[in-house]
């Protein structure tokens, strides 16, 4: 019955209209954010090493925070505390646009900001995982994750353009209309309706507080979802670099970095479309690994390319076979994690998820210090196909799923 449910329908839940826009508007405003500081940092530095630091600044308050922020959406309004997370990220990121206004900017103050960014986004991203199941029925939860990774892909698309044109007229202009960008995101999340989740009765103790590592470890296709998008796109972090490719390799400027950055969101546009009209019904487990190979694949042609066009097609195959892992992954895990324990599990995934991405964008810089962006790139690409293959190995389980479906309560 569920696979004759349309798009329509779903889109009837005004709450998870709100939690769409209030997602497209903070993605929108965190990809133009990222290609502002990104170039900012690049053109004060002249540095791959300081273009990787940026990723390690937002990572390092997930790791201090990831048990603290997961027993909190567990235990409180998950709306007001992702409310709370984005009025203080919009708070920081006005002041980089004063800061430039009033020409006192420079790479420490850059980084120094970036980390009460990543702070707030740590609160953020477990209780924003965690409200989707409590916004929409479960039958239709599947093609509801989609649009709503469908819906963000189209900011993700238009962010980093939009972001490159703007900061011609001065990154304080794109710093500016980021943080309006959020604080409007963190209006709308007030006025989400939510089912009533299920009532946490635990008392605080250290083993609530550890309880989703030990659930996870308790699960080991869940060990193995989540530990495949770390190592992944830990080893495949090309994006990080793409000021390098903008400026030495394929001399587009940063309008054309704009472009780099928008193309994979092309691609996992059209893709989460698909897979929000067409839901995935079998073998999810083998097209999960797939699309992580095709992943690789992408990243090591973008890093052999010297034409624009080339590098544009594989930056678009790259996002339209990652995000095919990245719903796979996330509505897996969301399915089988119980609502009392899915602000903890999802605070453990987004570590996992930020160690990938952030520490990925580090790895990046840093290896692109040492040996160049190309084999930089080239070598995070190969890693990424054999992490997969490894993984199958690891996981015969994972590898194996046919359908994606809610664990029944015991």
């Amino acid at each position: 019955m569920s696979s004759e449910i349309s798009n329509l329908t779903v889109l009837q839940n005004k709450s998870l209209l709100l939690l769409m826009t209030s997602r497209v508007a903070n993605t929108l405003a965190f990809q133009m954010l990222t290609v502002a500081v990104g170039w900012q940092m690049y053109s004060l530095t002249q540095s791959a090493f300081y273009l990787g630091l940026v990723g390690l600044i937002q990572f390092l308050p997930m790791i201090l925070l990831t048990l603290v922020v997961g027993h909190v959406a567990d235990r409180w309004d998950r709306k007001l505390i992702i409310f709370s997370s984005q009025l203080v990220e919009a708070a920081a990121v006005l002041s980089l646009a004063f800061g430039c206004y009033h020409g006192w900017i420079n790479k420490e103050s850059i980084l120094f900001i970036i980390f009460c960014i990543g702070a707030a986004n740590s609160f953020q991203g477990p209780p924003m995982q965690a409200l989707l199941p409590n916004v929409v029925e479960e039958e239709v939860f599947p093609r509801a994750a989609a649009l709503v990774a469908s819906t963000s892909q189209f900011a993700v698309i238009i962010g980093p353009g939009l972001g490159g044109i703007l900061y011609a007229l001065g990154p304080g202009v794109v710093y500016s209309l980021t943080g309006t960008l959020i604080f409007i995101s963190s209006i709308l999340i007030l006025f989400i309706s939510v089912r009533k989740e299920q009532v946490k009765t635990e008392s605080k103790s250290l083993k609530t507080l550890f309880a989703g590592i030990s659930f996870i470890k308790s699960r080991p296709v869940i060990l193995g979802a989540i530990s495949l998008d770390l190592f992944a796109v830990l080893f495949g972090g090309a994006t990080a670099l793409l000021p390098i490719y903008a400026s030495k390799i394929l001399n587009i400027g940063s309008f054309g970095l704009g472009i780099l950055r928008s193309a994979p969101a092309v691609g996992a546009l059209l893709m989460s479309a698909i897979l929000a009209r067409y839901p995935l019904k079998k073998n999810v487990g083998r097209t999960m690994f797939t699309a992580v190979i095709f992943f690789g694949l992408a990243t090591v042609l973008f890093s052999l390319s010297t034409s624009y066009l080339l590098s544009i097609l594989a930056l678009f195959i790259l996002g339209a076979s990652d995000v095919i892992s990245v719903v796979i992954r996330s509505t897996f895990v969301q399915m089988e994690t119980p609502d009392t324990m899915r602000g903890r599990v999802s605070s453990v995934n987004m570590l996992f998820i930020g160690t990938s991405n952030q520490l990925g964008e580090f790895e990046s810089g840093l290896t692109a210090s040492w040996f160049g962006a190309v084999p930089a790139v080239l070598i995070g690409g190969i890693g990424t196909i054999v992490v997969a293959f490894l993984w199958m190995k690891l996981f015969p389980d994972l590898l194996h799923i046919d359908k994606l479906e809610f664990r029944k309560s015991s």
